[in-house]
Order: structure tokens, then C-alpha cells, then sequence
């Protein structure tokens, strides 16, 4: 019995991902000119997180950026990662999160040669999609859906999202060429008009479904670890219930959470010493690992948590999905 065959009775669904963002990606978004020598955590973080798992039996999906497939130093950490049996997902060539500002022919590229790399690492070709800094227009939808993918899970339905960018502008040095570059970095407050329930994109004749990750049912905030870890950095019970409080709305709202990982949730500040200037970064990494263990069996308590595909290949066989039309 596979498991998609397999749901657990009284459960509903969630599905469980992490973006594999790399030490030189963050770096890269703060415009620092060191992260054009990659440097890397993935031998170290890798290991933790698939121990974290492992514990709770959880096969997640893992969005891989293409270049650090394409680098010899990466590959045996991501293949740890196929090697786990979970879903690998293309987070992009190369973590840019304009994508939105990219061509047809330029989306093509990125994405062919990201699952070249990708493919190469961890011997699977990946069928979902999610873009870097939830980077998404309908030109990209299009390539996706031409090229064979299943799914998108680019979509923040949040409000936070000119929140965020004004972070990011506020501790890094950007001219003004980069700040239009980076405009629509996190999405704008539109976004939180989106659906939070799975949907379909159709347009064209493209039909592509799309995943949103999950934000808190009414009020539109953030629930994946990387918020709950902020409110954690002033209290751990406080970020315990605000997490506990969205999945117990989303049970009654009939939402299937889309719960998002990072690797800074397992990171301290120890750890990563140039990355001390993100939110949370100041914690430990055993007090990081302990609020990410204690948010996971909340969520496996409450929902039978699946991959990312898997949720997907369900979804996509239900009648009278809400189907949508990009604005641009």
C-alpha cells in the first residue's frame, strides 16, 4: 500500500515541506558579495532535519535549488535526502526570487537546468514547483505546466508580505536598482486575497494546480516555523499556542495546512555566524530543534501529514475544485 493509498482514519490531510535554501541564497537576497563563493551548511543542517523526521516517520518534500545540486561538495547531502524516500521539489537554478521579471524563453532555461542538476543529485526528475521568495507571474505558471509538472506551491496568501520586504530593505544595503529588482520580494498585500484552499490555475488552455502554503485562516498571518520561531525568540509557549491556535482554526475552516520548514529552524546563530542579523538567529540551535519537534506533534496529532505530491495527486482527483485566472 503506497502512501497515498494509506490516510489515517479521523485525520484530516496537511502536507509537510522545506525549502532548501542555502546559506549563500540568504546572503545573496541581502546582497552580500560573499555568496558568490556558495558557501554551504548542508552537510551540517542535512542530517538534523532528517533526523527530526525520521523520528516522527515523516516523508515531507524537499525543494532543492539547482545550484547547489550542481556542486560537488552538495551532492552527498542531498542525496541523503532521496536516500530518506522524501519528494524532491526545483526551487530554481539559482534562488532568484524575480522570477517574475524573467522571460518565457529565460523561466525555461532556469527550470531545465535546475532539473538537470537536480536530477543528477538525487536521481529525481521534480514535478513540484515552488519559487524563491513565493516568486510567481502567469508566464511561469505556463512553463511549469508545459513542462510537465504537477503542481505549483509558490502562493503566500498573506497580507505581511511589503512587512517582510521592508525588513529586508531596512538591514541590508541595497541601491535603487536592487529595491526595484526586489519590489515584489514576500508579494504584495493582494496576495492575501488568495485562496488558502487548494485550486486550480486555468488560463490559455493551462490548467495547473496550485498548493498554497498556509497562512492563518481570517487573519492572513504566517503560520510556517520560520514566524512561529520570531514569537519563539520572545517566548516559546507564546509561538506554541499562536501555532497550535492556526492548525485548531484550519480544522475548523476545513483548511489541509501546507506547513513550510527552513533550514534556519534548525540553525542557531552559533551555526551560521554570518546570518546572525535574521529574525531568530540569536537562539540556539537546541531551542531552535525543540520548538520545530514540539510544532511537528502538534501537527501530527491533528493531521495525517503527507508530501507535498502526494497531498497534490489527491487533491487533483476531487470534483468541483475552485479554479483561477493569474492576474499578471
Amino acid at each position: 500500500m503506497t502512501q497515498t493509498q494509506h490516510h489515517q482514519v479521523g485525520k484530516p490531510l496537511a502536507n509537510l515541506s522545506l525549502d532548501l535554501d542555502n546559506e549563500w541564497a540568504y546572503l545573496k537576497t541581502h546582497e552580500d558579495p560573499i555568496w558568490e563563493s556558495y558557501p554551504s551548511y548542508l552537510d551540517v543542517v542535512v542530517p538534523r532535519i532528517l533526523h527530526v523526521l525520521e523520528r516522527r516517520k515523516l516523508q515531507i518534500t524537499v525543494f532543492i535549488v539547482g545550484q547547489d545540486a550542481a556542486l560537488e561538495h552538495n551532492r552527498e547531502a542531498l542525496a541523503q535526502i532521496a536516500r530518506a524516500g522524501h519528494e524532491i521539489g526545483n526551487h530554481s537554478l539559482r534562488h532568484e526570487p524575480w522570477l517574475h521579471l524573467f522571460s518565457e524563453q529565460e523561466l525555461e532555461q532556469e527550470l531545465a537546468e535546475a532539473e538537470q542538476h537536480i536530477q543528477a543529485a538525487t536521481g529525481q526528475r521534480p514535478t513540484g514547483f515552488r519559487g524563491p521568495g513565493y516568486s510567481q507571474s502567469s508566464t511561469m505558471l505556463r512553463v511549469l505546466a508545459r513542462r510537465g509538472y504537477n503542481y505549483d506551491a509558490s502562493s503566500l496568501p498573506s497580507f505581511i508580505g511589503p512587512i517582510a520586504r521592508a525588513y529586508y530593505f531596512a538591514t541590508g544595503q541595497f541601491n535603487a536598482e536592487q529595491r526595484e529588482r526586489l519590489n515584489r520580494l514576500f508579494g504584495s498585500w493582494k496576495d492575501g486575497l488568495r485562496p488558502l484552499k487548494p485550486y486550480r490555475w486555468r488560463f490559455d488552455g493551462i490548467s495547473l494546480l496550485e498548493m498554497p502554503v498556509t497562512t492563518f485562516p481570517g487573519f492572513r498571518i504566517p503560520i510556517h516555523l520560520s514566524y512561529v520561531m520570531y514569537l519563539a525568540g520572545f517566548s516559546t509557549s507564546l509561538a506554541q499556542i499562536y501555532f497550535n491556535t492556526a492548525l485548531r482554526m484550519c480544522r475548523l475552516f476545513g483548511v489541509e495546512p501546507s506547513i513550510l520548514l527552513h533550514p534556519l529552524d534548525f540553525l542557531g546563530g552559533e551555526d551560521v555566524p554570518r546570518l546572525r542579523f535574521f529574525p531568530s538567529m540569536g537562539m540556539t540551535r537546541e531551542k531552535k530543534i525543540a520548538v520545530v519537534e514540539r510544532c511537528l506533534d502538534s501537527l501530527t496529532h491533528l493531521f495525517d501529514v503527507r508530501s507535498v505530491g502526494d497531498h497534490a495527486a489527491i487533491v487533483a482527483t476531487r470534483k468541483n475544485l475552485m479554479e483561477v485566472e493569474p492576474s499578471s
